[in-house]
């Protein structure tokens, strides 16, 4: 009885610390995603602001739905528990669904990473030949 007594007074100040923690994450990690758009010029396709905001949106989810969990200690009737499991399914639908974009667009990231090296490379290779053939010409003198 004392234990369920002080669950009811601790569940939901933890519930709501999850939250907020949660809730912030979302907050600073749209400030950051509009202050980067504005520094690129509202590039609409510079895709790693948007995937730095979905993992921050995954991990923001997790909070939330940590603390969907934890508010199942206190549940009194059916009711409250369809109410409960249909949020908490919602939520991890969600972090699904944004587990597979970030993974997606990860590769897109990686992909366009190596290409930018690859090009890199090339130029730098170029230039050496370059270089190589200015020598052998001055050698030729």
């Amino acid at each position: 009885m004392l234990f369920e007594h002080i669950l009811e007074i601790a569940v939901p100040y933890i519930t709501s610390f999850l939250e907020l923690i949660g809730v912030s994450i979302i907050v600073v990690a749209a400030t950051r995603s509009v202050f980067h758009f504005f520094k690129n010029g509202f590039n609409f396709g510079d895709d790693e602001v948007g995937f730095a905001f979905a993992k921050a949106m995954s991990l923001s989810l997790e909070f939330k739905l940590a603390a969907e969990i934890i508010k199942t200690v206190l549940i009194r009737n059916i009711d409250e528990f369809i109410i409960l499991a249909a949020v908490a399914i919602l939520r991890v639908i969600l972090t699904f669904v944004l587990h597979w974009e970030l993974t997606i667009s990860g590769k897109e990231i990686e992909n366009k990473n190596v290409n930018k090296i690859n090009k890199l490379l090339n130029k730098q290779e170029d230039i050496l030949n370059k270089q190589e053939d200015i020598l052998n010409k001055q050698d030729d003198y």
